[in-house]
């Protein structure tokens, strides 16, 4: 019934746009037999709306994936750069959530680790959404940032890393056996917001699964039980996705094969000083709009990276 609903979705859309089209195109001929500046003006405005949803189902065709349309797990830790790569990985984070504002997605902490003097060292978020996961795979990698501190009482340069990892919300019906014995479970307070109750009880859980090393945390909730049941849906993706890459034998390879969070492993840069520019270095696509890109505006970007995928695999 899943899979009919979104062939159902697919087909309307579609229709919907030749339906769209078909009017726009009545308009037009409308104009050519009689001027109307008002009845332009909307023909024209109707057009560039129409275009920005022709681009969205296109975007949609490229993503065919197994799991495209699953809910995106997303990490994002600081690397060099100390308390300017923690504040950097704290603008990634808001520059994600307002992405998925703007997508009507919602944005949940499940984890977060804060930074010594400001930003943050690492979190884990679950941005809930319709191919939430297959759009954010663009962003896997290290970020870097240029830009004059605002931490530097000299007003120098700097240039601080942050690596993105995303992997998808595997569904309930995924068969992941994961046996008891085979897991630690640590409890511990809260170090984050959330008030006395989560501050002065152990709340917080952290599984450890012992065969491949892998763990998992969640503080954010309340309750134990709450975050417990919230690392073990964390543990079942990342299990499966420790499968799908065959990486048995040790999952820091699936790290090692991005690079160290620092210089010549970055797949996209940040420009603020001593000009503005954000440019993907693997599909080459560029903006000067820094301040809109850090406003969540990274659609083109996700664009780029699906043409790019498409065309390395040919």
């Amino acid at each position: 019934m899943s899979k009919l609903d979104g062939l159902k979705e697919t087909v309307n859309s579609w229709n919907n746009l030749k339906e769209r089209i078909d009017g726009l195109i009545e308009i037009d001929e409308l104009l050519q037999q009689e001027q109307d500046e008002s009845l332009s003006k909307e023909l024209e405005q109707d057009k560039l709306i129409l275009v920005k949803d022709v681009e969205k189902i296109e975007t949609k065709t490229k993503l065919s994936g197994k799991h495209d349309k699953n809910n995106a797990i997303v990490s994002i830790h600081a690397g060099a750069g100390g308390t300017e790569s923690c504040d950097w990985a704290q603008m990634l984070v808001r520059m994600y959530s307002r992405w998925a504002e703007d997508k009507g997605f919602n944005f949940s902490t499940i984890d977060i680790l804060d930074g010594d003097e400001a930003g943050i060292k690492s979190i884990t978020f679950i941005i809930s959404g319709e191919y939430a996961y297959g759009l954010l795979q663009s962003e896997i990698g290290v970020h870097r940032l240029v830009r004059i501190s605002p931490f530097d009482a000299n007003k120098r340069r700097h240039t601080s890393f942050a690596s993105v990892d995303v992997i998808p919300e595997v569904d309930d019906d995924i068969d992941i056996v994961i046996d008891e014995k085979d897991l630690r479970i640590d409890t511990y307070r809260s170090t984050g917001a959330g008030g006395q109750h989560v501050n002065t009880t152990d709340s917080a859980v952290r599984i450890t699964h012992l065969p491949t090393n892998i763990v998992v945390q969640s503080q954010t909730e309340r309750s134990q039980i709450k975050n417990k049941a919230t690392a073990m849906k964390l543990l079942k993706a990342k299990l499966y996705e420790f499968e799908q890459e065959k990486l048995r034998e040790s999952y820091e390879k699936h790290y090692d094969e991005k690079g160290l969070i620092a210089w010549g492993s970055q797949i996209r840069s940040y420009v603020f000083m001593p000009y503005q520019l954000v440019k993907d270095h693997r599909t080459d696509y560029e903006t000067s709009q820094v301040d809109k890109v850090m406003d969540g505006d990274i659609d083109s970007f996700i664009a780029a990276y699906l043409n790019w995928k498409l065309e390395t695999k040919k």
